[in-house]
């Protein structure tokens, strides 16, 4: 039995789930998300509490239990609580600034590279090298960040590049001279 896929996901109060042939639709006070999950799941609501079921132990029963508890959990999370990552810039001269839905990078290439948030992710800058992308849907906001960092990857020698905030960077040493 799948340890993640048999914990029952509890409903806080204030999210609402409905379940319509394999789509689930999680309603809360951040907003609303639906999503559509493989048919022979078995995924039963039961007061405050939501169960997911498999109907056999074959392989692919067994990797999608857990995966669909935990999307499902993510929704639920997500629309209570929301979701948010933290970049940093490290390097001389690179910066971001936000205009509206546009966040603007100075990267050290030729021109600035914009980039618009997309629909239910939202970018925040503090200061000039930090960045926050937040939303209620995880994987959007997952991907928006992995977007960004994408524009200037952390180099391993010096450290400059876009990173997780919570990431380190191995470093290297450089070039010896001579003997």
């Amino acid at each position: 039995m799948s340890r993640i896929g048999r914990l029952p996901i509890t409903i806080p109060s204030g999210v609402t789930i409905d379940m319509n042939d394999g789509v689930v639709t999680v309603k809360g006070p951040k907003g609303q998300l639906t999503k559509e999950f493989h048919p022979d799941m078995k995924i039963e609501l039961n007061e405050q509490e939501l169960t997911v079921s498999r109907p056999s132990d074959k392989k692919e029963h067994r990797s999608l239990h857990g995966l669909t508890r935990s999307l499902i959990n993510n929704m639920v999370v997500g629309v209570t609580n929301g979701f948010e990552k933290k970049l940093e810039i490290n390097g001389v001269g690179y910066r971001a600034a936000k205009q509206g839905n546009k966040l603007t990078l100075s990267l050290g290439y030729s021109h600035p590279v914009e980039m618009i948030d997309p629909d239910g992710v939202s970018t925040a800058v503090e200061g000039t090298n930090k960045i926050t992308v937040s939303g209620i849907d995880k994987e959007a906001v997952g991907l928006h960040a992995a977007n960004i960092r994408s524009k200037r990857a952390p180099e391993p020698y010096k450290g400059k590049g876009i990173k997780y905030a919570d990431e380190v960077i191995r470093r290297k040493e450089g070039k010896t001279g001579k003997k």
